[in-house]
């Protein structure tokens, strides 16, 4: 199958990319290394360095001809979105109705989409957030990914665009970049291997649902397989761990005595999240595999190799 990656230089798009080369789909890649790395992107995919708001996208879907685009770029941090609203609006959906305009034109079966399974829907109203749970983003960057779900509706309904929603937990792992994403472990991870004190925005009672990357690309390695019923999956762990209990995982891991510094509170960031991911066992066949403290131990081996060699933390082994 030929797949075009949006976002496939960066962290979770280039494990897709690599798990879809494995299942041996043919595989494009379009990144315009704003944050992502080009040491990320596999050495079998075609990459080419283009905005995904860039006119000459439509040139690369008539080159490539995709069965299937699985778009991963994005603007992705909440606190930028906050502070550049028209910025992240732009490349959210500006950039995400480019491709729905290319894949039209070029006759794409389906499009994959990464949204935001904690932004979007703001403060829950009762955990676990399923898929039902009302959609209240309290960030600009929430309402941005939520928007394109709307257009993706929309372009079914009058193109017969067949599309797929994963809204993703806060997934960690292996790639990702302190310096370039938002990604509290790695961003602990980071500091603790500097010998520097990590700090814990609040009082670090806040919660997430921390999902390990290698089992968010296997859902989207089965998204592109499977016809389902429903068109948007909660991709989690459906368990809740707080801030405070995830540097002390990591802290452990690397066997620091340090203790983190507190500071204020972040604006449009939600104070506890855990999401529903039956309909995805159910539909797509998938369930995160990697707890907690593997994951955490995969990335802390992954951080000190890389940076043992002198890599860049968001590029590939």
């Amino acid at each position: 199958m030929s797949v075009l990656i949006t976002g496939g230089a960066g962290f979770i798009g280039s494990h897709v990319a690599d798990k879809a080369i494995e299942a041996g789909h043919s595989i494009a890649v379009v990144d315009n290394l704003s944050t992502g790395n080009r040491a990320n992107v596999n050495r079998r995919a075609r990459f080419y360095r283009l905005d995904i708001c860039s006119p000459r996208l439509e040139g690369i879907f008539k080159k490539e001809k995709p069965e299937v685009v699985i778009h991963h770029a994005a603007q992705i941090n909440v606190r930028h979105s906050v502070k550049e609203p028209a910025f992240d609006a732009k490349v959210n959906i500006i950039g995400s109705l480019n491709i729905l305009e290319c894949a039209r034109k070029t006759g794409v079966r389906k499009v994959i989409y990464a949204s935001s399974g904690g932004a979007r829907y703001g403060e829950p109203e009762y955990l676990p957030c399923d898929e039902l749970h009302p959609v209240s983003p309290i960030c600009h960057y929430g309402v941005s990914k939520h928007t394109v779900e709307h257009y993706l509706y929309l372009y079914r309904h009058l193109y017969g665009l067949d599309y797929t929603i994963l809204a993703y937990a806060n997934v960690y792992g292996p790639r990702q970049d302190p310096k370039g994403e938002a990604g509290v472990v790695s961003i602990f991870i980071s500091r603790l291997a500097s010998g520097e004190q990590a700090v814990i925005f609040g009082s670090g009672r806040q919660t997430r649902d921390f999902v390990y990357v290698g089992d968010v690309a296997d859902a989207n390695i089965l998204a592109m397989r499977k016809r389902t019923r429903s068109r948007y999956f909660n991709i989690g762990t459906n368990c809740e761990t707080s801030v405070n209990q995830i540097y002390r995982e990591i802290a452990s891991a690397m066997k620091s005595g340090l203790k983190p510094i507190h500071a204020p509170s972040v604006p449009g960031e939600i104070r506890r999240i855990r999401l529903d991911i039956r309909p995805a066992a159910r539909e797509l066949g998938w369930k995160p595999m990697t707890g907690l403290r593997e994951g955490v131990g995969k990335t802390v081996a992954w951080y000190i190799d890389a940076h043992k060699n002198g890599m860049r933390a968001g590029g590939r082994r």
